[in-house]
């Protein structure tokens, strides 16, 4: 019989701060405080009692799940008669907002992993270098549509993951400057055989538009065996990014060179009401349209309060 009734249950099981910080058993911690502030992000400043109730449990999982991987892979190895394969990349992705602290987020986990002794090489990059130069989004109408999902070079960056998950050893990815606001042409970043790559982005969890015909368009995500989705109220979010807006205005943005040079200019008051503009008009607009909606697809979600501090974790039971 058919029952229109709302679904009650979740693919997820919830854990408070409390409950999820005693799943970090005996995992040391490896960090020291010097370290957690070259860590912070540019308004969000980590705390000795984040790392230990947040993130060594969160890097214990995480160990657990690599160990797990290269089982498999050596099983599949086995049933294929290979026996030359090198261990497979554990590829971990982060999705969420602008803003949210998605790159905060990848620093923490790649100094924590790279300490356990089986993956001690542990890269992170950002999709940002994926995104299409400047002049190519001018020339498609969609510089006010940066950051959104058609903005990006995806065969790009699905060969590059591919690669990567292929064991190739000097895989390259292009190079993004948030100072220039654009792909820096002559330069790239070389990911070598590593145990762990963390692939940061807005959009790393959204599905490729479905073929009629049923072939094959892999997903950014197929190619992850671990997602996170870093997550906050989106009236937070937007606090988040007027202040860090606000920041930038007093330091990178002062630089005649940089892109956003104009905006130092302004008055505070001016400054403020433009950074909540920007944030109301594309990035709220993109979080709402394309990154929220994946949100369910993350394999663990980092629920943040105002302070900055997580105040939830739900892993996916399914």
């Amino acid at each position: 019989m058919h029952n229109a009734g709302k679904i009650e249950f979740s693919p997820y099981r919830v854990f408070n701060r409390e409950e999820w910080a005693r799943l970090r058993a005996d995992t040391p911690m490896t960090l020291k405080e010097s370290e957690l502030e070259q860590l912070s992000g540019l308004i969000e400043e980590l705390s000795v009692e984040e790392v230990e109730q947040i993130y060594l449990p969160l890097s214990r999982l995480l160990n657990l799940y690599v160990a797990a991987s290269q089982q498999l892979d050596a099983v599949s190895s086995k049933f294929l008669g290979r026996t030359t394969d090198g261990k497979a990349p554990f590829i971990i992705g982060v999705s969420g907002s602008v803003a949210v602290g998605k790159s905060t987020t990848a620093r923490v986990l790649k100094a924590l992993l790279a300490r356990w002794p089986d993956h001690r090489r542990v890269e992170q990059i950002t999709t940002d270098g994926f995104l299409l130069p400047n002049a190519e989004l001018e020339r498609r109408g969609l510089m006010d549509r940066k950051g959104f999902p058609e903005s990006f070079d995806s065969a790009r960056l699905l060969n590059f993951l591919a690669s990567v998950k292929a064991g190739v050893r000097y895989v390259e990815a292009p190079v993004y400057s948030h100072f220039h606001y654009d792909i820096l042409p002559d330069q790239k970043v070389v990911i070598e055989s590593p145990d762990i790559l963390i692939v940061e982005g807005l959009n790393v969890l959204q599905p490729a538009r479905l073929p009629r015909g049923g072939e094959a368009i892999p997903f950014v995500s197929d190619f992850f065996d671990f997602s996170i989705y870093i997550d906050a109220d989106p009236a937070i979010i937007g606090e988040w990014y007027a202040a860090r807006f606000m920041r930038l205005r007093s330091t990178a943005f002062r630089d005649p060179g940089a892109y956003f040079h104009k905006y130092a200019s302004l008055t505070p008051e001016a400054a403020l009401e433009r950074a909540n503009q920007i944030w109301r008009s594309i990035n709220l607009k993109n979080l709402e349209e394309n990154i929220l909606p994946t949100r369910q697809r993350a394999r663990l979600i980092l629920r943040k309060a105002a302070d900055h501090h997580v105040e939830s974790v739900a892993l996916r039971k399914l």
